[in-house]
């Protein structure tokens, strides 16, 4: 049976495929931007001006040793807790400890002043590889906002886990890669919302190729603040990145445009199944047969839809009167049934004047066609 014939009855389709995906990709995109938001503008600027105070601090006008009590990188200590200034103490090591839970090795090094007064500062590595900071081994620390900041050990500076300087990295890396994930989630919103009423024919590219190129910029944000110094710096290189990007999706979306021009039948024969076949489908037209059930039944001169069980109570045969058209691509208004994992195609019909769509995968839809074929 040919699936070509010049007799065209546009299918009148009730509801779009893509409602359910359209308003799932608008609540992702919503919400990736609104956390990206925050991230980004709030967060991110907070975190690089407590670095920019702390590089621009200026040495305390004396240094002489901390009030009474305890001073950690945890809390605020005595009167040191509110000055902006950098303030160092000479201090004697009394015992370190590991630090459980983190994937790089870190410890907690407690120091007593000359004073007496205790602190503690969390620093990355493995003490046991470090004699100098073993117990008894003198050392100076250098107090910020209340905070040991650094510790001068025998071997050189080590900053502790409360350097400021870097923490713009911990907030910018998720803001940039949540930024870029949301991106690709508003593309499909607006291509489905919007563009897809003046594309007519549905191409897999049109939105996996800017999603896949907004996952790669994900990727990108979520490394440029680690591989660069700066906050600048990153988006300079996230700016370089995105500029690529966009120039390849326009050239591969010209590419493969020009590639899928022309008429949009498939040439396909039909294939009469020996036994019954089931497997998911969709009928969708007003006729009575139409929208009841998920799936198809597809045998020797019968075609039936189903609620997903191919039992006899539970099938509604397509009557004789249906008559096939033509094989096509899928149209962004065509439904998509659920369970489909094949490249889905679209068999335009008739029943009486009344168009009427079958919506199957490639593999299935030649049993589609062998069923509808007439008996000799």
């Amino acid at each position: 049976m040919s699936t070509e014939i010049s007799a065209e009855v546009p299918p009148v389709v009730r509801r779009s495929r893509n409602r359910g995906q359209l308003i799932g990709a608008a609540v992702v995109a919503a919400v990736c931007t609104l956390a990206a938001a925050w991230l980004l503008l709030i967060s991110t600027p907070a975190a690089l001006g407590e670095g920019h105070a702390f590089k621009t601090a200026s040495r305390c006008a004396s240094d002489s040793g901390a009030s009474d009590g305890s001073a950690s990188d945890d809390s605020p200590s005595g009167s040191g807790a509110s000055d902006d200034c950098l303030r160092t103490v000479s201090a004697r090591i009394d015992h370190t400890e590991h630090v459980q839970g983190r994937k790089t090795p870190s410890y907690r090094l407690y120091v007593v002043e000359a004073d007496g007064t205790e602190g503690r500062a969390t620093l990355g590595g493995d003490p046991s590889h470090r004699p100098v900071a073993s117990p008894g081994a003198d050392v100076r620390v250098t107090y910020w906002r209340g905070q040991i900041r650094y510790v001068d050990l025998a071997t050189g500076r080590k900053y502790s886990h409360a350097d400021p300087r870097d923490d713009y990295k911990v907030v910018a890396t998720p803001g940039l890669a949540i930024g870029f994930y949301g991106a690709g989630f508003l593309w499909c919103w607006f291509w489905m919302a919007l563009h897809s009423r003046v594309a007519r024919r549905a191409h897999p590219w049109d939105i996996g190729l800017p999603f896949l190129a907004a996952v790669c910029l994900a990727l990108v944000g979520a490394l440029a603040p680690w591989a660069t110094d700066d906050m600048g710096a990153a988006l300079l290189l996230v700016g370089q990145a995105t500029v690529v990007a966009v120039a390849v999706c326009v050239v591969t979306a010209v590419f493969l445009r020009r590639r899928s021009r022309g008429d949009d039948t498939i040439d396909m024969p039909p294939s009469v199944p020996t036994e019954e076949q089931h497997f998911p489908g969709r009928i969708v037209g007003e006729v009575p047969y139409a929208e009841h059930g998920t799936h198809l039944l597809a045998a020797a001169g019968l075609l039936a839809t189903t609620m997903g069980h191919p039992g006899a109570a539970h099938r509604r045969a397509v009557p004789r009167t249906l008559t096939p058209l033509r094989v096509r691509h899928p149209y962004w208004s065509d439904p998509s049934p659920p369970g489909l994992r094949g490249r889905t195609c679209v068999l335009e019909c008739e029943d009486g004047g009344v168009p009427v769509l079958i919506v199957t995968d490639r593999q299935r839809m030649p049993w589609v066609l062998g069923a509808l074929t007439p008996r000799p």
